[in-house]
Formats: structure tokens, sequence, C-alpha cells
């Protein structure tokens, strides 16, 4: 089976997001995160995580990409428990009970993602349209199969055409200085 970590290629999460995920932890979609709430009314940091994060389980933080990894029963098991914990303590589950339901269709739905081959990085992209958030995803690998992920090797990009919205770090580290 497959599941999805962290990746950090470079230092830019930890400025575009209000909290960074750590690298390597377990990840889901995350877009339950902003549930109940009106995503087109973000701005700033928190607009970023709703367009471009994936959730780290453990820390809540965002992460830009993730990577398809290998995982066993235990993996999922623990990730699942993890997330339904967060669920409770973080998001006002009712009980553990209702929580690991829920934490189980989050972990299913990423586990979907992950039909490419091992260490494959994934991107995702949110908009809010019509009342719905609406994902699209983009797998990024190596032209010359499998090799250990680095910076500006991943060429090939599969998924939807460019998205319509544009993020521009260089304005936000401004808004950030200020």
């Amino acid at each position: 089976m497959k599941l999805l970590r962290t990746m950090r290629l470079d230092a830019s999460d930890t400025f575009i997001f209000e909290k960074a995920a750590e690298p390597g932890e377990w990840a889901v979609s995350g877009a339950f995160v902003f549930w109940g709430g009106d995503p087109a009314t973000l701005g700033g940091k928190a607009r970023t995580a709703f367009r471009s994060g994936f959730l780290g389980v453990n820390s809540l933080g965002w992460a830009t990409l993730v990577q398809i990894v290998e995982a066993n029963e235990a993996d999922r098991d623990g990730v699942v428990t993890a997330l339904a914990r967060r669920l409770t303590e973080s998001f006002g589950a009712p009980n553990i009970d209702a929580a690991r339901v829920a934490a189980e269709e989050e972990v299913t739905f990423s586990q979907s993602l992950c039909n490419q081959p091992q260490d494959t990085l994934i991107a995702v992209h949110r908009l809010y349209n019509d009342g719905a958030v609406h994902e699209s995803f983009r797998t990024l690998r190596p032209r010359n199969g499998t090799r250990p992920a680095r910076a500006f090797t991943f060429l090939d990009v599969e998924g939807e055409d460019d998205p319509t919205e544009t993020v521009d770090l260089i304005s936000m580290a401004d808004l950030e200085r200020k």
C-alpha cells in the first residue's frame, strides 16, 4: 500500500504558510480544515494553505508537496489514529469514534491519490466555486525514472491545465516585512 508524506525541497513552506508541516510526516489533503467557513474570505497565509496545502497529520502544518511512499497496515492505522486524535482535540469531533470514521475517509481519499509510482510528488490546487471546494492534483516525476528527490529535477508534470490563479511570493514576502 502507499500513503503520502510531506516533502520539503526548499524553505519556502516555512514562510508561505502560517505553520509548515515537518518534512516526512504523514499527510492528508486537509481540505476539511476549511469546512464551515467561507474560503473566499481567506487572506494571506490562510488563503495559501487553502489553495495549495497538504496537511501534516502530526503538526497540523502545511506542505506544498507530498511524496508517495510505501507503507504497511500498521503505518495506515497509525495515521488514522493520529488524525482521529487531532480531529477530536483540534477540530471539535464529538468523540473518538466519530473522529475515527472521518479520519478513515480522509486517509482513504489520500490513498486514492497514490496511484502513481513510489517517490512521485503531488501538488494540489484548490478553488472555491459556487459554494463548493474543487481540488485538482498534479504529479511530478523525474524524467528518467525514480531517483532521490532534489529541487529542479522534476520536469514532467501531469494534471489539469495551468491554474487560473497565481501566487506572487515576492509580494507576500513584502507584506510580511511590513
